[in-house]
């Protein structure tokens, strides 16, 4: 495994490893709960089932914080074949709890123009 490639996200971030394995190997790994246990604890999953699979390609688990205030993000795992016989592992973890939603909307003191009605 080389170092990761990070690609900046709004709220989220994207990794890239290249692996020596197989697709199948990695693919074995990532979507079997028992393995996947090994390096992604059920604790750490908000549903131990995947929310999304595309077989042999991608899975999307949801995951939640175990400390407050208990976000929820989702983490897909995508891969494909490299040129050296391996595995291009793609991980992409975001931050979409419906709580941090709810705040982007303007705020009340936004400096806006504020337009009043003539009683």
């Amino acid at each position: 495994m080389n170092n990761p490639k990070i690609a900046e996200r709004k709220n989220g971030i994207e990794l890239e490893y290249q692996l020596d394995e197989p697709p199948e190997k990695v693919w074995r790994a990532i979507s079997t709960p028992e393995l996947r246990q090994n390096w992604l604890p059920q604790e750490a999953l908000a549903n131990p089932e995947a929310i999304s699979v595309t077989p042999g390609k991608e899975v999307t688990y949801r995951l939640r914080d175990d400390a407050a205030p208990f976000l929820e993000s989702t983490v897909t795992f995508k891969i494909s074949s490299n040129a050296n016989g391996g595995t291009s592992l793609r991980i992409i973890h975001e931050l979409d709890d419906v709580r941090l939603r709810e705040t982007e909307r303007a705020a009340a003191n936004n400096n806006s123009l504020t337009v009043m009605r003539a009683a």
